[in-house]
């Protein structure tokens, strides 16, 4: 059965959900009821599941990036295919799905070269044009999409292109946080450094994003993984998930300590902090020939400094975009590998929370409480 948009296999006429808002910019979010389109020809409605509150998104809520209000904010998220448009066959109505800020076209020269996260046409062709219906509005008026997906509501409706069909043994709560955090930690490693076996690691931030790193460097074979924060209980944490060194760096100068564990420095750091200051002590921290990646989100306008000089040992201060991530392939393996017990996840939900407990679940993260806090949302 199709509806003049393109519905296959169900027709969903625009209906209002519960969704957290951002109205303005620095503020918090705000519970409202949202109206959310029916599937276009090659988009998919999703029932969310499940939604990780990553420090992503308090970048926006604080304007430390742009944001356009009012928005609907959350990308690293799980849940149910409900409806399909017309031209969509990879999913189904009952599949159950990871949704991805890295959407992709699959035809410019970045996706055809295998760099889905650095896609050029995601913003142009994988959204409703100006004469097509918003996918999100609030009493005629439009509510933006946040990264393609807004998944800080009861329902998605995104591109076929920005989701992974999974494995439906798969614990939502903890497949949500494959969206994101556990794919742009485990990625950095796998697919941005190529960190080989046996070399050395230290990973500056342990949050969700730290701790995937830590993990991939486990499961990578390196035989030094040092992790740093200045929270002990993530310090903790961090050697839960495998890191065979701690330093504290409120007690200690972390450089130096760790130019120390490892006789002159590491193979690869990586930051996962997104500030100026560990952005260049992760760069400090290398031996000569090694590579510094920098994860996190440094604020727009800030500055990265470095010793010219250091260059010329042949070191590398780079980016990572979402772990340079190819998720069709990538997030499936990493379900396998949590399935088998290879990757920890459930180590890594602090807590679950309701929609309407976001904002608190913002402040835990702020106060460093938490490795991640999931809202789970309740099934229908």
């Amino acid at each position: 059965m199709t509806s003049d948009l393109g519905v296959r296999h169900a027709v969903v006429q625009c209906v209002a959900m519960r969704a957290a808002v951002l109205n303005s910019v620095p503020g918090l979010l705000e519970i409202e009821d949202v109206e959310i389109g029916e599937p276009g020809p090659r988009e998919v409605l999703i029932r969310t599941a499940a939604a990780g509150i990553c420090h992503s998104d308090l970048h926006f809520m604080e304007g430390k990036y742009p944001s356009t209000c009012p928005s609907i904010l959350g990308h690293e998220s799980a849940g149910v295919v409900e409806a399909v448009g017309s031209m969509v066959h990879y999913v189904q109505p009952g599949d159950h799905v990871i949704t991805c800020l890295s959407a992709f076209c699959g035809h410019c020269s970045q996706c055809t070269d295998g760099h889905l996260a650095l896609c050029e046409n995601k913003d142009t062709e994988l959204v409703r044009g100006p004469g097509e219906p918003p996918r999100l509005s609030r009493n005629g008026e439009t509510v933006n999409q946040f990264l393609h997906l807004s998944s800080f509501a009861e329902k998605m409706l995104v591109h076929e292109q920005a989701l992974v069909k999974i494995d439906k043994d798969m614990p939502f709560d903890k497949a949500a946080l494959i969206g994101c955090g556990v794919t742009t930690g485990l990625g950095a490693v796998f697919r941005t450094a190529k960190v080989a076996p046996g070399e050395s690691v230290a990973v500056i931030g342990c949050g969700g994003i730290g701790l995937s790193a830590i993990q991939g460097a486990r499961i990578a074979g390196v035989n030094k993984i040092i992790a740093v924060d200045m929270a002990p209980a993530k310090l903790e944490l961090a050697q839960e998930m495998g890191a065979t060194h701690v330093v504290n760096a409120a007690d200690v100068d972390a450089v130096a300590t760790v130019q120390k564990l490892t006789g002159g420095g590491v193979h690869h750091a990586f930051e996962a902090v997104g500030l100026k200051q560990t952005a260049e002590q992760s760069f400090q921290m290398l031996r000569k020939g090694g590579q510094a990646t920098v994860i996190g989100m440094i604020p727009v306008g800030t500055k990265i400094e470095i010793h010219g000089v250091e260059l010329l040992y042949e070191k590398t201060l780079t980016g990572s975009n979402m772990g340079s991530n190819q998720f069709r392939t990538d997030m499936p393996r990493y379900i396998e590998m949590y399935l088998a017990g290879r990757l920890k996840l459930d180590e890594m939900v602090s807590k679950t929370i309701t929609l309407d407990e976001i904002n608190e679940g913002f402040e835990d993260m702020k106060q460093g409480k938490v490795a991640r806090s999931v809202i789970v949302f309740p099934a229908d």
